[in-house]
């Protein structure tokens, strides 16, 4: 099973054990974390998306926090002595798929009801 999140303004395809780098959360390493702005529930063939998976929830637990390597920024302009470096380092959270929680089908629900 799979799963598409959205998390720091990207999506991100997820399978529990999945370890990943996100936007960072703010939270410790060892705690847990619940996405759920979960876009897209898929096994096989079978696909959920809108509505059908508007309670769905991804559980993740928190591997470390970090930075990620430096991105370089630098601008010249010819014959103008001209030039400028700068360096962005991203903060980041690693985190370990633990469990997607897809919500059961509303036609299943109503058939435990009776």
């Amino acid at each position: 099973m799979y799963a598409v999140i959205k998390t720091g303004g990207k999506q991100y395809r997820v399978r529990e054990g999945d370890v990943l780098r996100v936007e960072k959360l703010g939270v410790e390493a060892g705690e847990k974390v619940t996405f759920d702005d979960v876009l897209l529930v898929g096994e096989g063939d079978a696909i959920k998306v809108g509505a059908d998976v508007a309670k769905a929830k991804v559980t993740a637990v928190v591997t470390e926090e970090g930075r990620g390597r430096k991105v370089v920024i630098f601008k010249k302009r010819r014959r103008k002595n001209y030039r400028l470096t700068k360096g962005h380092r991203q903060d980041y959270t690693a985190v370990r798929i633990e469990k997607i929680t897809k919500p059961r089908a509303a036609k299943a629900a109503a058939a435990d009801k009776e």
